[in-house]
């Protein structure tokens, strides 16, 4: 979205051309759903790293300020979910 898109639609808001609707009941409790189903955590494995890869998480993760673990768990959740995709050629 462009800059002057945003502002239109600040301006259509402004004026009263544009209002915000409240979403309904069903698509936010359908929300909530996937959101507890994505973030829920109940199973626990273990892996073996080599140091250089694990050390190399540990540092993505503190640019991040996040966990390892929990940015291990997104990106394995970005792969199932086929948002990471693997390279070829």
């Amino acid at each position: 979205m462009k800059k002057s898109d945003e502002a239109e639609i600040l301006k259509a808001l402004d004026s009263g051309k544009m209002k915000l609707e409240k979403p309904p009941k069903k698509l936010l409790t359908d929300l909530a759903t996937a959101t507890e189903n994505t973030f829920r955590k109940d199973r626990r494995i273990n892996i073996r790293l080599s140091s250089h890869d694990l050390l190399g998480v540990q540092r993505k993760a503190l640019q991040k300020g996040m966990p390892y673990q929990a940015l291990i768990s997104g990106l394995i959740h970005q792969y199932v979910e086929g948002d990471l995709v693997e390279k070829t050629g």
